[in-house]
């Protein structure tokens, strides 16, 4: 009886080689299209999919597998009987493989200039169908739609025979590449403007897809009673975390990939030579230099206790001069966009240090996700960022341009700690963090107690806040230390309360009018 394998694919990496084994191997492929051109090019005798069906292709190729003499071939169950005379009484063969790959849809609707139309031209509909069909009826029919599953398959076509759990695996990821596949379409016709002569994107859908694919199982969660995974976006963008190459050390546990994340997010938004230190989420200490080595050092020195076991970004290829300086400290990860080798030779000492290669670049993620009891939250990303001119100073005294530097280096920073957030800084370095307080008075003191445990002096230093002073308690905690600059988003009911003690401690404050919550 003959065996049949149906192949219609749109990736054609490895389709050639595959198709030869199925040959070998006494099937005879039917194909259409351009993946029946490529394979006679290949002397791999094909019959098209017009000839089996006798019924032409029709609708500029929108209509040719859609046929009873296809579908009925591949959903048969070859164990009922009342299917098998269907067949036989319709002259229909049983199709035992389908490997088909869809229309690129996603990467479509990524280039710019991409159209509705256009849009809407990749959306494939015989090709999800084929898929479907065959996962459903996975007891007798193969169905592959993964160019990374040909090799494992060839090799058991060639030693006799696919096994049932095979088929099954092949088959829930075929359901899975389906759904994934309408949940782009889904998301994207629900972003267009419907009202719009042209697609312009609205930013959040009436039925969100979220998309991710498994990368690893881990040991555990947050805490050893919790099981976890991480999972990535399809088409991951460029310079963020989950484009991680991971290049030495133990496996990425649950709690570094959440802290790498923030330590990136924080060192990437930062233009000159920088390195940040990561723990539990909060940055500890962030610093710029004239090179890596200086910035490490000072990043360092802002809270050398809790550096320890914590993770450090650098925003620059590592050589072997840091990592001679970073080997010496207990870390946990270790994040650059490169590492020499004579730097690897250096970290390779320390095997369990897991070192993460991100190739740089400052896309933002679309969606910020929360997960909240039966639902999520969603928001844009928070990708503001002032310059001077954006500053509206509204003391008496007016700020010198090492004040504006500084200010603009803390305000950076900020965004990046949890609030309630206070920090100080000065020269490009941070003095003193206080994180997640409850309130702003508490963030200020716990950032004064920090700066004194590693005896650094706060006199003359610049300090950012998160949101506005709700109270002048908090500006005079910051002034008692030392602090002649802030920078706050203002906007409070009691702001002229809060400038009125500015002006008697003779500080510079600057307004924003953004805010950085981050909860």
């Amino acid at each position: 009886m003959t065996r049949y394998a149906l192949i219609s694919v749109s990736d054609k990496t490895g389709i050639v080689a595959f198709a030869h084994t199925l040959r070998q191997a006494g099937m005879t492929i039917l194909s259409t299209g351009g993946t029946a051109r490529l394979l006679r090019e290949n002397e791999i005798p094909v019959v098209e999919v017009a000839d089996h069906t006798r019924f032409p292709e029709m609708l500029d190729g929108r209509v040719k597998t859609l046929h009873p003499t296809v579908h009925g071939g591949i959903l048969a169950r070859r164990a009922l009987s009342t299917h098998m005379q269907s067949l036989a009484q319709h002259h229909i063969p049983a199709i035992d493989m389908v490997v088909v790959n869809l229309y690129p849809f996603q990467e479509t609707i990524a280039q710019t200039h991409c159209t509705l139309e256009e849009a809407i031209e990749n959306i494939d509909i015989g090709g999800p169908a084929l898929l479907r069909s065959a996962a459903k009826n996975y007891h007798d029919v193969t169905v592959v739609c993964d160019t990374a599953d040909y090799p494992r398959i060839a090799r058991d076509v060639q030693e006799g025979g696919i096994s049932e759990q095979t088929r099954f695996a092949l088959a829930r990821k075929a359901f899975a590449h389906t759904a994934q596949y309408d949940g782009a379409i889904a998301n994207y016709l629900f972003s267009l403007d419907e009202k719009a002569a042209h697609p312009a994107r609205t930013p959040y859908p009436d039925v969100l897809h979220l998309q991710f694919e498994k990368v690893q199982e881990m040991r555990y969660g947050e805490n050893p009673h919790q099981s976890a995974a991480f999972y990535r976006e399809r088409h991951v963008p460029p310079g963020t975390l989950a484009g991680y190459r991971q290049l030495q050390g133990k496996e990425l546990s649950y709690n570094n990939i959440g802290d790498a994340d923030a330590a990136w997010e924080c060192i990437r938004t930062l233009d000159e030579p920088a390195c940040v230190i990561i723990k539990h989420a909060n940055p500890c200490g962030v610093a710029i230099g004239s090179d890596l080595c200086t910035a490490y050092r000072r990043a360092r020195q802002t809270d050398p206790e809790s550096a320890f076991g914590g993770i450090i970004a650098f925003n620059r290829p590592l050589d072997k001069a840091i990592a001679e300086e970073v080997v010496a400290l207990f870390v946990e990860v270790i994040i650059a966009p490169a590492f020499s080798p004579e730097a690897m030779e250096v970290l390779s000492a320390k095997k369990n240090i897991r070192l993460l290669s991100i190739p740089p670049g400052k896309t933002p993620n679309e969606y910020e996700i929360r997960r909240v009891g039966g639902g999520v939250l969603l928001q844009s990303p928070d990708t503001s960022r002032i310059a001077l001119p954006d500053l509206k100073i509204v003391t008496r005294r007016q700020p010198t341009p090492a004040q504006l530097e500084d200010m603009l280096f803390a305000w950076r920073v900020v965004k990046f700690i949890k609030s309630n957030a206070i920090v100080f800084c000065r020269d490009g370095m941070t003095l003193g963090i206080g994180a997640g307080q409850t309130s702003r008075a508490d963030a200020a003191r716990t950032a004064t107690m920090k700066a004194g445990n590693a005896g650094i002096s706060l006199t003359n230093a610049v300090v950012a806040s998160d949101a506005f002073f709700p109270f002048r308690d908090g500006l005079d905690i910051v002034a008692a230390a030392g602090a002649t600059a802030v920078i706050q988003p203002g906007g409070s009911v009691r702001d002229s309360e809060v400038i009125a003690a500015a002006d008697e401690h003779d500080m510079v404050m600057a307004f924003t009018a953004i805010r950085h919550f981050r909860h």
